[in-house]
């Protein structure tokens, strides 16, 4: 069966683990699969100043900006990221994401279930 999503924030709720992030973010789970390996589509509202904590997934990561501005980075790198863009983070990268100081964002997070490691070293996590 074939669906057609669209984030929607009113149907986004706090993140169980807030520990997770810094500043007000909202999470619509668009897809959730229970098995491994099926893709998982979340719709992330991050409010300006908004960011996840440094992590990272077993399985590669592709962020679409839907809206606002945006950071993207890993320990050698950040972008701005905005609507259009895909970020593409590969698999066991140290990295983080969220909205600029001075704008909200939202983008969709997709890739395989699989699990996460968010009890990584912070690094340079704080030169925000």
């Amino acid at each position: 069966m074939m669906d057609v999503l669209k984030p929607d924030h009113t149907k986004a709720k706090p993140p169980e683990r807030p520990e997770d992030f810094s500043g007000s973010v909202r999470l619509h789970y668009m897809v959730r699969p229970e098995e491994p390996g099926k893709v998982e589509l979340i719709g992330v509202f991050f409010e300006a100043g908004a960011r996840t904590i440094p992590h990272t997934h077993s399985t590669d990561q592709a962020l679409y900006v839907v809206e606002g501005e945006g950071i993207v980075a890993t320990e050698q790198r950040r972008r701005i990221i905005r609507p259009g863009d895909i970020a593409v983070i590969p698999a066991n990268t140290w990295h983080w994401h969220g909205a600029t100081r001075a704008s909200a964002m939202m983008h969709i997070s997709m890739r395989p279930s699989g699990p996460s490691n968010w009890k990584v070293e912070k690094k340079n996590w704080g030169e925000y």
